[in-house]
């Protein structure tokens, strides 16, 4: 075996699973991560010893979805040889994401806030899961969006109820070692209403509420928006607050308006968390309202807000942040165990 291509024993799903793992951790090209989930999916069903013969035989690129770059890791990872391109990868991506949070992204349990291929996220529900299981969590909440958000196929309360089921069957296969919270970021509608009816909300075991439309309202009304949303009793952790981006493909976006202190003290008044998202493009809250939910005395959640498996793995921003903040971490409500997380969800 030559000396540039180690042994390899995972196989070669899972080195495509890796590499794309590891491109969207990167925030590399969409369509360099799905050429590596899509040939993973060709040879998913296939039997190991079929694709060892392809890869013999040079034929895998018959195969749809399969193009030269992947036939090549598939080729060798089949053969137990370390594919160049994973190991690429693995130098250039594959540390920490951040300078600082370690000890306490080593305490987070889990991630309250991830989205699945049922609205806008990439990737079917199990491939989330299993990814999180991957990282180590305890738990992940599933939180697709909800119906007004069209542009996101928001989930009606048909399609949740149906998403629902899906996420039992999820649990069910893996036995109680790791579970798959029902969820929602459900949209805060212009009065501060929750868009979602009270009987699937409370079906639900964590909700993420948050702003989307309108975003540049007056700060008043904003103010009566959000302090509404969060007296809801549904409502468990208050989403990227003030709807900012910063950076990235979407461009930049100026954070809404709104009295922080006034919504920061209704969280306090109403147990709800306040969401340090993970997404470098988000970076949300900034840090000064970061430090001012602190100072109110707030819960906080720190979330990746996953659209793609990878970015499962960002929470290490958000672990950066809440820690050169001095935030407790006992007042991080995803360090706590899944029995006291769910305890404190449950609606009063």
């Amino acid at each position: 075996m030559p000396a540039s291509q180690p042994p390899y024993d995972g196989g070669p799903i899972a080195a495509l699973r890796r590499i794309a793992f590891l491109l969207e951790r990167a925030r590399e090209d969409t369509y360099k991560v799905k050429a590596y989930r899509a040939a993973a999916a060709t040879i998913l069903p296939l039997p190991p010893d079929e694709v060892a013969e392809r890869a013999a035989a040079g034929t895998l690129t018959d195969l749809p979805g399969i193009g030269a770059s992947t036939a090549q890791v598939i080729a060798d990872a089949a053969a137990g040889r370390l594919p160049a391109r994973l190991a690429e990868l693995e130098e250039r991506h594959a540390g920490p994401l951040a300078p600082g949070g370690r000890e306490l992204r080593a305490a987070l349990r889990g991630d309250l806030h991830s989205h699945s291929d049922w609205s806008d996220g990439g990737s079917p529900i199990e491939e989330m899961a299993i990814t999180a299981v991957e990282l180590g969590h305890d738990y992940l909440v599933l939180t697709d969006h909800s119906p007004r958000l069209k542009v996101a196929r928001g989930l009606s309360a048909e399609r949740l109820a149906k998403q629902l089921d899906v996420v039992e069957a999820v649990n069910a296969h893996f036995g109680g070692s790791f579970t798959l919270l029902k969820g929602i970021e459900v949209d805060i509608l212009d009065d501060g209403a929750l868009d979602q009816t009270d009987e699937m909300l409370g079906r639900l075991d964590v909700r993420v509420a948050s702003v989307h439309s309108k975003l540049a309202m007056e700060s008043g009304a904003m103010t009566r928006r959000m302090v509404a949303a969060v007296g809801n009793r549904f409502t468990n952790v208050l989403g990227h607050c003030t709807g900012r981006l910063v950076t990235g493909n979407r461009g930049t976006r100026p954070g809404s308006s709104f009295d922080a202190r006034a919504v920061f003290e209704a969280c306090g008044e109403h147990d709800v968390a306040v969401e340090i998202n993970s997404r470098p493009e988000r970076r949300d809250p900034p840090t000064a309202l970061l430090e001012l939910a602190r100072d109110v005395g707030c819960l906080f959640s720190i979330d990746s807000d996953a659209h793609a498996p990878g970015q499962l793995d960002m929470l290490d921003y958000g672990c950066d942040r809440a820690e050169a903040a001095g935030i407790d971490p006992d007042r991080i409500v995803n360090t706590w165990p899944r029995d006291r997380l769910l305890a404190w969800a449950a609606p009063a």
